[in-house]
Parts: C-alpha cells; sequence; structure tokens
C-alpha cells in the first residue's frame, strides 16, 4: 500500500506530464475555459492574415479561452460588406478599406495591426512597359476601391500621371484581375499576393512598382464592430492575445506553418517562401509603435490622413472619412509579450 507522501508525488508528476503536453500541442499551456461565444472572423488569402489559419489548425484559439470561427472569402470585397452589413464579428482588412467602409456609414475598430505590405503588393506591366509613366493610355486590370486601387493611384500621382491617364478594368476579384493579365486582356494589373504569382505567369512581365516604395502604405489588420468590444472586451483581448501566441509559434515551427499558410493561399511551399520579405509581420512593440501618434508613415494617425485625403481627391469616395474613435490600442497594449 502507497504512502500519502508517494500519492502525492505521483499526483505532482502526473499534473507535470499533463502540464507538458499542453506545452508540446502548442505554445504554452491550456489555462482558460473556452467561452461559449463564437466570434466570425473574415479571412482572405493575403499573407498576413495566414497566421489566423495556423491559430485554427494548432487550436491556439482554444488556448486563449475564444471559440472563432474562420470564415474563408475568395473575394476580398465580400469580406468588407460582411463586416459592414453585421454578418461578420471581425474582419482582415488594410486601413485603406477600413477608410472607405467608415465614409459610407460603417461603424468600425481597428484593434490590432497585423503587418505592413512591404513588396507583395505590385504593379505588374508586360515586357513592352518599363516603367509606370508607360502606363499612360494603357489598359489595367484592379479591384476598384481597394488597397491595390490606392497603390496604382499613388505610383501614378508619384509618376506624374492622372488617373484619368489610364484605362482601368475594374474586376471583381483579385484573382480575376491576375487572370485577365496573364491572359493578355489587359496591358498591366494592380495586384497583391498569392494573386501576384498568376500574373508573372505571363512571358515577359515583370513589377514596375511594389509597396516598397511607399512605406507604411498599405498596413493590415484586425478590424472588428465596437459593439463586440461593448459586449465582449475580454474576447477581443483574447483573439489578439492568440495572434502573437501564433506568431510565437510560427518562429518556432517554420517549416509546419508554411506547410499551412501555401496550402490555405493555393500556392506551393517554395512559392509562398518568396512571399516572407514582401509581407512583414508586426511584433507587439512594432504594433504598439503603429498605434503611437505620430507624423511618419510608421504611424497610423498620419497614414489615415494621408489616405483619406487622396481617396477623397481621386474619387473614391464624397465625404472625407474620419478616423475618430478608429484606432483601439488598448488590446495591444494588454497583451502578454
Amino acid at each position: 500500500m502507497f504512502s500519502r507522501p508517494y500519492l502525492r508525488l505521483q499526483s505532482i508528476v502526473l499534473g507535470l506530464v499533463i502540464l507538458g503536453a499542453g506545452f508540446i500541442a502548442g505554445s504554452g499551456p491550456i489555462t482558460k475555459k473556452v467561452d461559449t461565444t463564437r466570434i466570425t472572423l473574415g479571412v482572405t488569402a493575403w499573407p498576413g492574415w495566414l497566421p489566423w489559419q495556423v491559430a485554427k489548425e494548432r487550436k491556439l484559439f482554444a488556448r486563449h479561452g475564444v471559440n472563432v470561427e474562420l470564415k474563408y472569402y475568395s473575394n476580398y470585397t465580400d469580406s468588407l460588406l460582411a463586416l459592414e452589413t453585421g454578418a461578420l464579428d471581425a474582419n482582415s482588412q488594410t486601413l485603406n478599406d477600413t477608410l472607405i467602409s467608415v465614409s459610407a456609414g460603417a461603424k468600425e475598430k481597428i484593434v490590432l495591426v497585423n503587418d505592413n505590405s512591404t513588396g507583395n503588393d505590385k504593379i505588374i506591366a508586360h515586357g513592352g512597359i518599363t516603367s509606370v509613366a508607360g502606363l499612360k493610355g494603357r489598359k489595367i486590370a484592379v479591384v476598384q476601391g481597394t488597397a491595390n486601387h490606392y497603390l496604382l493611384l499613388l505610383a501614378i500621382k508619384q509618376s506624374g500621371l492622372d488617373q484619368k491617364d489610364v484605362k482601368l478594368q475594374p474586376q471583381s476579384t483579385g484573382e480575376a484581375a491576375a487572370a485577365a493579365f496573364a491572359a493578355g486582356e489587359v496591358d498591366a494589373v494592380s495586384a497583391s499576393a498569392p494573386f501576384t504569382t498568376k500574373a508573372l505567369q505571363r512571358s515577359g512581365s515583370h513589377a514596375i512598382a511594389t509597396s516598397v516604395e511607399f512605406p507604411g502604405a498599405i498596413p493590415n489588420h484586425l478590424v472588428v464592430r465596437p459593439d463586440l468590444i461593448d459586449e465582449h472586451p475580454e474576447l477581443v483581448q483574447a483573439m489578439v492575445d492568440t495572434w502573437f501566441d501564433t506568431l510565437e509559434w510560427i518562429k518556432n515551427h517554420k517549416e509546419a506553418a508554411i506547410d499551412i499558410m501555401a496550402k490555405a493561399s493555393g500556392v506551393g511551399i517554395d512559392e509562398y517562401k518568396t512571399y516572407a520579405a514582401g509581407t512583414t509581420l508586426f511584433t507587439r512593440r512594432q504594433a504598439l509603435d503603429a498605434f503611437t501618434p505620430g507624423t511618419t508613415p510608421k504611424h497610423l494617425n498620419h497614414q489615415a490622413a494621408q489616405i483619406a485625403e487622396f481617396i477623397v481627391d481621386a474619387g473614391m469616395v464624397e465625404k472625407r472619412p474620419s478616423s475618430a474613435g478608429l484606432l483601439d490600442e488598448r488590446f495591444v497594449k494588454q497583451a502578454s509579450d
């Protein structure tokens, strides 16, 4: 018969084994009971948002006590509409598109900076066009009202052209825009990864401008409905905590993470690896710096003002959107390092 000290030691060992299993399964011990409230989060194939797919497959949402249903959208603009109409609780979207939604009366809050585009948004042209200035009079495929449209307008303005100097060919999705260019139906396309891969399959095609040349112009975010914050701030916090936990898991399991994200984006592993430099995933420190008011491209308040002015001047919206109350940094501030 075992003594009480032995049984106590046995219980401690068993507890350590269970705790260790929690660390092995993910990036930390399971410490929270999962809330039954379901949060619907919209995701599209942008590399900076695919870590959410890793969080789902590695059950990291549950580790932080939040029940999240990912809803994948092949058409990014559909996800924007879904958040505006309440079909989603949260969405993955750009600052540019969020401001356009706000200008139309949508109530939205940015609670997390996922990343900045640093090359994965490209303007791609056929071999006969060597610069953005060469787009004058040319047909360009783009999904209007998106960050790729914004990048195109920035590049055109920088080259001394005006939007009226080019012939926009509106497309329903980034995939459709890339396919139109690859098929030779247009002279150029403004698109994001992974659709740039399709566009570059056209013989002689090459990028004549990318988001590298416009630092901070395309920040990407977790955007939520304000009533989700009002009713369940703890679940919003859990989502933000999950994000940083997921980035840690990705850092420690790079190959497994790339496999998950490549499958989600519909490209091969080697191709997906080329996207790494084109998307700068933000650490908590970088996210905090972005939320801090400032006057440089890395500050969201500065970018919001620049974007608001530009989309009005370009005729993308009639009324200048206000960024007052749009940025809510409290959840990043409270997230664990």
